[in-house]
């Protein structure tokens, strides 16, 4: 009989590297001959984090790019104080015990054997659970993403003292287009609108590499910029052509790509199908193999009022008291000819007299005019964007009790399952949850402009890369946005401040599946004023046209009752049903999460023809969510 493999082998060491050690009871401490020790080595894991990581000294232990200005006695880690509010909001670590740091302290290193944090709230959990796209955030310098307090604040009256806030504000304002730069702004849209880069680039390529593909395509759009120019000015075309070189031409190029982003920021509205397109080929264009290829980059600054006063000199324009009567916006609602005449006097003269007096060398009268037109953009902007939140804030108080509901028709309470319903709040819970959104969707449009230069210096950053990645929604670019997410927990922060208890969870998603990028984050938040805007326009245009037309005014009794139970109706539909949590099939992707309220708002709009009222909305002349009001 043949004796065991172990025992023919009796010569090898007992924790040799064979079949035989591999089968037998000693298995545990075979290894293998390349295997390194990992006591000696200190070898981890290939998808575990090394437990000697040292965190940057004098900077947050949560974002690890911001300045530590608060010390948490019970956690031992210092904060800023934007990350400070967003973990200490809740539960057992609200009653930490904190201390103000005078000066940079020395970061501890992260343990992996260290205790355990507390538990936050049961939504939050399943959202930062759910978050496993994440890409790690590169640290940026704290300087790019400081956010002085006064940017933020409410804007000055006419006749009030401005201090610094056309300053501040001035630094996000880009500068409204001449007409010359509209018409190379014109050739831009052209060339982008039969450009196909993502279709080239966004794929799985086959022969050229991905940078040299990304080389081929922004050379080919600059050539046909080139073409464009060439047909629409002659004498400048052959300024171009004339060296057929296209680092030779990098500045001119560079002013192109920077009309396309600054008109984009001033008009939401305009470009919808090329801009995305537009900052993904230049998002392309900062990385290092495509600069390297390229010879030149194809990004500057925008130009902004604060940028074009500073260069000359004239900054005390903004702090000048005429700057509220030259930069005003003038209204027409409820106001006669004579007083509405009286206002544009006053604005003209405010503005001819501001020019008058800053004018200098390499700064014209023309040049201020149209720094003040800028300002006045900016105003309207908000007017158009910002203001609709505010009427529905005060059409949520004027129709509904903030604590219990007079009647069934007066109740906003909404249950899980029931109408398509993914939440469960009863009225009181459900007003307060409405009123917290609608405030913090008028935070985020009044600080609109800001948060798109931040977007754009997130998408356009060299320290941040993109994965391709299949999101749900087809392939998208997964980009972290530390500073775009930065200045959204400042607003989310002032948010809660303004309102107190805060209902339903806080966690704002940015590079994950929900939101991939800073661009599909503005682009989401640009769409509100799209959704509230016709509303608010159908519940101003009920009571007029009942006054006008008896038929619709019979028709709107028999079926509601009176033209106040008419917009009562829709009132309370939008308010249970356009912030129930709906919109997605998880609570990952809606539920009660900042992004997921407006995704349920969203939902509302796709299903408002299957609604009783709808006809209400026909008869005011609405004609869609995506058209002119």
């Amino acid at each position: 009989m043949s004796s065991p493999p172990a025992a023919a082998n009796s010569d090898k060491p007992s924790d040799a590297f064979s079949l035989a050690n591999i089968l037998s009871a000693n298995h545990e401490h075979v290894q293998h001959p390349t295997a390194k020790d990992a006591s000696v080595e200190g070898v981890e894991g290939w998808d575990e984090e090394s437990s000697e990581k040292q965190l940057v000294e004098g900077y947050c232990v949560e974002c690890e790019d911001q300045p530590a200005q608060v010390q948490c006695e019970t956690c031992g880690d210092d904060y800023c104080s934007v990350c400070f509010a967003a973990q200490h909001r809740k539960g057992s670590r609200k009653r930490h015990a904190t201390k103000p740091l005078a000066d940079a302290s020395v970061k501890k290193t992260k343990s992996q054997s260290g205790a355990a944090k507390p538990s936050e709230s049961h939504d939050e959990e399943m959202d930062l659970e759910n978050d496993d796209t994440i890409v790690p955030v590169t640290q940026v310098a704290s300087s790019d993403s400081s956010t002085p307090e006064v940017a933020l604040s409410s804007q000055p009256k006419v006749g009030s003292d401005v201090r610094e806030w056309f300053v501040e504000r001035s630094k996000y304002i880009p500068l409204r287009l001449t007409l010359g730069e509209r018409k190379f702004l014109r050739l831009l849209d052209a060339a982008l609108q039969v450009s196909e880069y993502t279709d080239k680039i966004d794929t799985i390529g086959y022969g050229l590499s991905k940078a040299k593909r990304i080389v081929q395509q922004i050379r080919e759009l600059c050539a046909i910029l080139s073409g464009l120019v060439l047909a629409a000015d002659y004498k400048q075309g052959q300024e171009l052509f004339q060296d057929r070189d296209f680092e030779s031409n990098s500045e001119f190029y560079q002013q192109i790509f920077e009309l396309g982003r600054r008109h984009k920021i001033m008009n939401p509205d305009k470009m919808r199908t090329t801009y995305g397109k537009l900052i993904y080929i230049l998002q392309d264009s900062q990385t290092p193999e495509v600069k390297e290829l390229l010879n030149f980059s194809c990004v500057r600054p925008i130009k902004t009022v604060h940028n074009v006063l500073e260069d000359h000199g004239a900054l005390d324009l903004l702090r000048d008291p005429l700057i509220t009567v030259a930069t005003m916006e003038i209204y027409s609602e409820c106001r006669s000819r004579r007083e509405i005449q009286k206002d544009i006097k006053s604005k003209e003269r405010a503005i001819e007299a501001l020019a008058s007096r800053f004018e200098r060398k390499g700064l014209s009268q023309e040049n201020i005019r149209q720094c003040l037109y800028s300002i006045g953009d900016n105003h309207a902007f908000l007017r158009v964007n910002r203001d609709p939140c505010e009427k529905m804030i005060d059409y949520l108080k004027q129709y509904f009790d903030p604590l219990q509901a007079k009647d069934s028709k007066s109740s906003l309470a909404i249950r899980s399952g029931k109408g398509g319903a993914r939440l469960s709040h009863d009225h009181a819970k459900q007003y307060a949850y409405v009123i917290q959104s609608l405030t913090l969707w008028r935070e985020i449009l009044h600080d609109m402009f800001q948060l798109w230069c931040l977007a754009e210096q997130d998408l356009l950053s060299e320290n941040v890369p993109y994965r391709l990645r299949d999101t749900g929604q087809g392939l998208n670019r997964v980009q972290a946005a530390p500073k775009t997410s930065r200045l959204m927990h400042i607003i989310l922060g002032r948010a809660q401040k303004s309102i107190g208890n805060w209902v339903g969870s806080s966690v704002i998603h940015m590079g994950d599946h929900n939101v991939p990028n800073a661009l599909m984050f503005i682009d989401k938040y640009s769409q509100i004023y799209r959704i509230l805007l016709p509303i608010c326009n159908t519940l101003s245009k009920v009571p007029v046209i009942a006054e006008e037309r008896p038929a619709i005014r019979s028709y709107i009794e028999d079926e509601f009752g009176s033209v106040d139970n008419c917009c009562r109706e829709i009132l309370s539909d939008f308010f249970r049903h356009g912030f129930d949590g709906s919109g997605a099939d998880n609570f990952y992707d809606a539920g009660s999460c900042i992004d997921g309220r407006l995704t349920s708002a969203w939902n509302w709009c796709s299903v408002l023809e299957k609604k009783r009222f709808f006809p209400v909305f026909l008869l005011t002349g609405f004609t869609g969510f995506d058209g002119d009001w």
